[in-house]
């Protein structure tokens, strides 16, 4: 036979296999690419005047050179550094004042240098103080909550103003005025470090972004319509605390927006998680390499993922508008010691910096988004909070922003017009009687008698649902498999557990369809697998606009474009049915009574139109036993590669050698563009609209899916050191695996083998890897969580190790230690980290506080007795249930007191009262937290109690930070 492809188009095995193998192939690498390699900071400067990025990276050196925790020695070095430093930034531009506050209420032409000649004003603050509360844990199984705790913090916060140029001369924060009307932008990073690392990321490259900023908007001719105000908050990693200790100073009466600079891993590119609404989020698609999901935002408002950021003090405590960007991977550098310059780069601060800039050029300049005076309480609450938004970006060089309201309406259009018009369009089919779908046979009325013709019209209905379900079942299965037997190795080696799904999927998909489409070729598989499509993704449509309605859930967003996309092709599909002859020509075609007396030879396989009862069983027998020679057609673009060979999955068909005749049945030319065992009414079906169903069903979907999956890949499987369902990840990988291959389902039964095998081959590899591989890897190592308590009392010494509780990994690094050798050490569930396990055993001495030479022969408990002094009275003469409590401690500036019955009260001697704060929850508090700007400061607290808490016991204890390289975080 003469194989000739006369047409490449064709929905033939070749050039399907081919063309989608393509355009998937391109689609993945393009999305690996953003993904995993963001963009390069320029060679040679840079867009934005005044910007240096190699001092950024010089200025990163800096502050990434130790832990500095706001509880150590070395915080107080970077704060100086910082002041140092925004002095010589200013000074350069001649733009910059150290706000001095007494100097300005008594000198005259000092206040008058600062209201004319200095567009940056810079606070040195170390007077505002914060109170506030948190609420305790809800008890399992009611509505009860849990006693909370208490704080109270004073702040070190570095703060400059940059005048704009709308703002006027006035000095409003030094005279108590109220601040200009139009408001203006914050710009935050917070200056301290975790105990456990040196901050890099975490928050040093958004420090030293917000140093360039600085720079950048006080240079000459680029001065902001609107102020900004850059701060430099410390203590963020302990509640938040520095955010909150802005709240009471008075320029925090200014902004009416905020963009926060954040990091939750070590390099790679920064993404804006969260926004607050549609119009502040339209800001940041000035952004030159934007980088953003609404789906993180969904998961941080329904509390899926439990860390916060500064974010959440500005939108919930003073009613701002803004954005979060922060660094999101790897996650197992997250408060390490590999937070570090090292393990990040200056692509780093230059992506954040790209975004940063524009960002603020665009809120500062836009229309006012909170125009409304500060209320009573001194903060800006918004009357006009925004609209809900739906944003993501495309390749990282486009952001889409829209209102919810514009997607919910969308989705409901869909739902009600894209059934009605299919049904529309299926009636006007049936009225020319061209609708297939669902035709068994046509009935020819007969002088002798009805004459039924044979159409097949059902071949193909189930096709989809068997490929689907089989498919789907083997990447769940694959997914619950790999986390039962080796549960973290998508902690290290996700792309080889993506691999393994996506290879399963596909092979199983293939091999399933081949079955069915050997069995029962149908020329309508493809039409039938796309109103499948179509009622699946109508289902999960509807759910999704309710939660669109209801929740306010906007992550959803490809669900609506997905299914868009399925309703075009499933169109497509339907108007294909116009170009088939009519149900009665045909039959009156194919008709015996249309026939020569002769009986056809042509096969019952490849007639699918073949007569049914009315025929005798003589002339079958005629039929079946003179259908035995056969010529060599010459092939076209409908027939199979492998035409002499009917008995494989290469063409899905199992037909017998057959005669032709021109005269029996179809015409050679028509019988000819019939593909092999298909309904021979099929022959007049376009051939290159399957093209443009695959590109409608592929495309965008997977490029919307895929950044999703992405996404997750970098967000879910390294959170299983924080105690997160090992589940998870699989099961989002298996789910997302699903949704990118699916467009290939109504296509795969014409699939040839060799991509397949190959991906049966990359399944075995990959799934033999998944199960026997080492979980961890130096490039993603297991976190653990250290403590250390000391009792002054007795000066028992206890160490724990919290981590992961199966495998035995915990175990195994406790083991290790050269502490524990000898030691009796103790394994139970963590209570405060969920679904992590604690290791303890008597610890070494801590070195926190300065203690007697070794060779004196001193034994270090007698000494622990020094490091806390503290007295409890009752106070007598209050009709109220009241104690003082003094205490202080040695090398520290942080104090935590501890009560068996919860306070419903406390006041610190010494400071301000803040009316605005609560400092109590409704439970009470079992804890107090007291945070001091300096060392060894003594406390005196008065708490009260409610009836029967008079002979509560007091605990009192102090924090240290280890400021040795491996950043331990002792608690005492």
């Amino acid at each position: 036979m003469r194989l000739r492809l006369s047409n490449p188009t064709a929905f033939t095995p070749l050039p399907v296999t081919v063309f989608i193998t393509l355009i998937y192939a391109v689609l993945f690498v393009a999305l690996l690419v953003t993904h995993l390699i963001g963009p390069s900071a320029p060679a040679k400067g840079t867009p934005f005047a005044s910007v240096n990025l190699t001092a950024a990276w010089q200025d990163l050196q800096y502050i990434s050179g130790g832990f500095h925790p706001y509880n150590s020695r070395r915080n107080d070095e970077t704060r100086d550094w910082l002041l140092r430093r925004i002095d010589e930034v200013l000074a350069a531009n001649s733009k910059g004042l150290m706000f001095d506050r007494s100097k300005y209420l008594h000198d005259a032409k000092y206040r008058a240098s600062v209201a004319k000649e200095h567009h940056a004003v810079v606070f040195s603050d170390v007077t505002s103080n914060a109170t506030f509360s948190r609420e305790g844990t809800k008890a399992k199984g009611t509505a009860h909550r849990e006693p909370g705790l208490s704080v109270y913090f004073e702040g070190t916060n570095i703060i400059v103003y940059i005048r704009g140029s709308e703002d006027g001369d006035e000095d409003w924060w030094a005279t108590g005025q109220s601040p200009p009307a139009s408001g203006g932008v914050l710009v935050n990073a917070h200056y301290d470090s975790v105990s456990t690392g040196y901050g890099a990321t975490d928050d040093g490259t958004g420090v030293v972004t917000i140093l360039q900023i600085i720079k950048h908007f006080t240079s000459e001719g680029h001065r902001p319509k609107k102020g900004i105000v850059a701060l430099l908050n410390n203590g963020e990693e302990d509640y938040l605390n520095g955010a909150r200790a802005f709240g009471q100073h008075p320029i925090s009466k200014f902004p009416h927006t905020f963009l926060n600079l954040e990091g939750a891993g070590a390099g790679g590119r920064a993404a804006m998680f969260r926004s607050t609404d549609t119009e502040v989020t339209k800001a940041y698609q000035n952004s030159k390499y934007p980088f953003a999901s609404v789906l993180s935002g969904d998961a941080f408002k329904r509390g899926l993922i439990r860390s916060e950021t500064d974010y959440r003090v500005f939108t919930k405590d003073m009613g701002l508008r803004g954005l979060d960007v922060a660094f999101l991977e790897p996650r197992s550098r997250y408060h390490t010691d590999r937070d570090d310059s090292r393990h990040t780069g200056i692509d780093s601060i230059w992506h954040m910096l790209s975004a940063s800039i524009p960002t603020l050029q665009a809120l500062t300049s836009g229309p006012d988004l909170s125009a409304n005076k500060p209320d009573s309480d001194g903060n800006r609450k918004s009357k006009d909070q925004g609209t809900d938004a739906v944003w993501f970006d495309l390749f990282g060089r486009i952001l889409a922003v829209f209102q919810l309201q514009t997607l919910f309406a969308l989705s409901v259009t869909l739902l009600v017009v894209a059934p009605l018009i299919l049904i529309v369009f299926s009636v006007i089919l049936s009225k020319v009687d061209k609708y297939y779908l669902f035709s068994r046979k046509k009935t020819l009325a007969r002088d002798d008698g009805d004459e039924s013709i044979r159409l097949d019209g059902l071949k193909g209905l189930f096709q989809l649902p068997f490929v689907f379900v089989l498919s789907s079942a083997a990447a769940i299965a694959l997914a619950f498999a790999v986390q039962k037997l080796n549960p973290y190795v998508v902690y290290s080696s996700p792309y080889a557990v993506w691999s393994m799904l996506l290879s399963a999927w596909l092979f199983v998909a293939w091999f399933s369809s081949c079955a069915a489409d050997f069995l029962r070729p149908s020329a309508l598989t493809r039409l039938y697998s796309m109103l499948w499509l179509f009622a699946l993704g109508w289902i999960f449509l509807v759910a999704v606009t309710v939660l669109e309605r209801r929740q306010k859930i906007a992550g959803f967003y490809f669900v609506v474009f997905y299914f868009a996309a399925i309703f075009v092709a499933a169109l497509i599909s339907l108007l294909e049915l116009f170009g088939l002859p009519r149900k009665s020509d045909y039959a009156e075609e194919v008709s015996p009574s249309h026939l020569p007396a002769a009986p056809s030879r042509r096969s019952q396989s490849i007639s699918s139109g073949q007569r049914l009862a009315h025929s005798s069983d003589g002339q079958r027998g005629q039929e079946d036993a003179a259908a035995q020679n056969e010529e060599d057609d010459e092939a076209t673009e409908r027939t199979s590669l492998l035409r002499n060979d009917r008995q494989t999955f290469a063409h899905y068909s199992h037909q017998e050698p057959e005669t032709r005749n021109e005269e029996h049945a179809l015409d050679e030319h028509k019988e000819r563009k019939v593909y092999f065992g298909e309904q021979a009414w099929s022959w007049s079906l376009p051939t290159w609209t399957w093209i443009l169903q695959f590109l409608l069903l592929s495309i965008v979907p997977v490029i919307l899916v895929g950044q999703i999956a992405l996404l997750i890949t970098s967000a879910l499987p390294q959170t299983l050191a924080d105690g997160s369902s090992v589940l998870l990840p699989y099961l989002g990988f298996a789910i997302f695996t699903i949704l990118i291959l699916l467009p290939i389902s109504p296509f795969i039964h014409r699939f040839i083998y060799p991509i397949p095998v190959f991906l049966l081959l990359v399944l075995i590899a990959t799934l033999i890897y998944n199960l026997l591989a080492f979980p961890f890897s130096a490039n993603n190592r297991l976190k653990v969580y250290f403590d250390q308590y000391v009792d002054l009392d007795t000066g028992i010494n206890t160490v724990a190790l919290t981590g992961i509780k199966h495998g035995g990994y915990l175990q195994d690094i406790v083991n290790s230690l050269p502490s524990t050798a000898g030691q009796e050490i103790t394994c139970e569930d963590s209570p405060s980290r969920p679904n992590l396990m604690k290791c303890s055993w008597h610890g070494l001495p801590p070195k926190v506080v300065p203690t007697p030479p070794p060779e004196l022969g001193i034994p270090p408990h007698f000494g622990y007795k020094d490091w806390l002094s503290f007295t409890t009275h009752r106070i007598t003469n209050s009709t109220r249930n009241e104690a003082k409590i003094t205490l202080s401690g040695a090398n520290t500036r942080a104090c935590k007191i501890l009560f068996d019955t919860p306070i419903t009260d406390f006041s610190i001697e010494g400071a301000a009262p803040e009316p605005r704060s609560k400092k109590v929850p409704e439970e009470g508090s079992k804890e107090l937290r007291l945070w001091s700007r300096t060392w060894e400061k003594p406390w005196t607290v008065n708490v009260q109690w409610g009836d029967g808490g008079g002979k509560s016991v007091v605990r009192k204890s102090n924090f240290w930070e280890k400021k040795k390289r491996e950043g331990l975080n002792g608690k005492v």
